[in-house]
């Protein structure tokens, strides 16, 4: 790996990893706690650099391109794609360590909810961004580069993971983000993102997650509050597919 390009990652993973002191104080009134503001300065300082990307021939874009002329030189066969497999790791722990024995911060029907509020929140902005802004792929296969929904997918979970289980130990979190990391790191030697679309795609990933777990708490406030003995919601199994049954009683 270039050495700038570790460098950068390297910033990027302490970056994220430094919310383990920051995120949450947990309380006994809320269903979820309240979120500092400390916490949203690595997903701002991420979306701020994929967005000054857009501002003319400046430092990042030709950080973009010189990093994939290097990766292209030197890596010209590169085609490991566990990248499709990676993004999705945390959400492996994100069930598994609960049926492991290792309890979660919240219930599984309060996870599995705000993991649903963070995806649809996550793939509305990416999705927007990427018709919106054109960009087209290093590989030439699409313009919708900007930003890296591998990337944004893996870092969402990621946050999920260290918002649940940090408390357990910091490892889950560690584990967690550094298969983010190394997911962002994959989709530039696949050649299928600039470096400017993975960071900000980290960004966005860490963002949905945040701003799912501050207001989650009034949407389940405003849903319980009004029918709290007639409405439920639960994880379903199906004939192989996931999902979820909201059940009311008239």
């Amino acid at each position: 790996m270039p050495k700038y390009i570790f460098t950068l990652f390297t910033f990027i993973f302490i970056t994220s990893s430094s919310t383990f002191s920051q995120d949450l104080d947990s309380t006994k009134t809320q269903p979820f706690a309240t979120q500092k503001l400390s916490s949203y300065v690595a997903p701002a300082v991420f979306i701020g650099y994929g967005a000054i990307s857009f501002a003319g021939n400046n430092f990042i874009r030709q950080l973009d391109h010189s990093t994939h002329g290097e990766l292209k030189e030197d890596f010209p066969l590169f085609g490991v794609r566990l990248d499709n497999y990676t993004q999705y790791a945390p959400l492996v722990a994100f069930y598994g360590l609960d049926f492991l024995g290792i309890k979660a911060k919240h219930n599984i029907v309060d996870r599995s909810a705000t993991l649903v509020l963070s995806t649809a929140i996550m793939a509305t902005s990416v999705g927007l961004l990427k018709i919106s802004t054109n960009r087209l792929r290093p590989n030439g296969s699409n313009k919708k580069s900007f930003p890296s929904g591998h990337t944004a997918t893996a870092f969402m979970l990621a946050e999920l993971l260290n918002q649940e289980y940090k408390d357990k130990s910091v490892w889950y979190s560690v584990a967690g983000y550094s298969l983010a990391t190394a997911t962002g790191v994959f989709r530039m030697y696949n050649k299928a993102h600039w470096v400017s679309d993975v960071v900000a795609g980290a960004g966005f990933g860490l963002l949905s997650t945040k701003v799912a777990y501050l207001i989650y708490p009034e949407i389940k406030k405003l849903i319980t509050d009004n029918k709290s003995n007639n409405l439920s919601l639960s994880p379903t199994y199906i004939q192989g597919a996931n999902g979820f049954a909201i059940t009311y009683k008239f």
